[in-house]
């Protein structure tokens, strides 16, 4: 494929999951994953809602339930944890789900937990060693 623009991409302005519940959603990204709320825009019943993690943001939203529906097949984002094992020992107290089991790397740990309507949410940890 030719490119015939210059795009200059300075950054990921969110990313953005469905989901088909706002309630059961944010009591898992709020009381689970400890998300601080930054923004809910709401219409006619439909919620726009937005945590701010560093320099970006993850979005959850009902707005289009005909056409963008949860799936643990699809992209994730991966949240770096701060405390790895405390990470999981939380998620699982809170009963989360894991679909890929927390595992060490040569460079990190990672895991992968599903929110309330199973779209894939990755945990992660760079070994000290491997951050540059």
């Amino acid at each position: 494929m030719e490119t015939t623009s210059k795009l200059k991409v300075s950054g990921v302005a969110f990313t953005g999951y469905p989901v088909t519940d706002i309630a059961r959603a944010r009591a898992f990204y709020e009381n689970v994953l400890n998300l601080k709320l930054t923004a809910d825009n709401e219409h006619e019943g439909r919620h726009w809602v937005e945590y701010d993690i560093g320099a970006t943001t993850l979005a959850i939203s009902n707005m289009s339930q005909d056409r963008w529906k949860p799936t643990s097949d699809g992209p994730s984002i991966a949240l770096e944890m701060e405390d790895f094992p405390a990470a999981v020992a939380a998620l699982r107290a809170a009963g989360a789900t894991f679909s890929l089991e927390p595992f060490d790397t040569t460079v990190c740990w990672i895991g992968v937990v599903l929110d309330p309507d199973g779209n894939a949410v990755t945990i992660h940890k760079c070994h000290p060693e491997t951050k540059s």
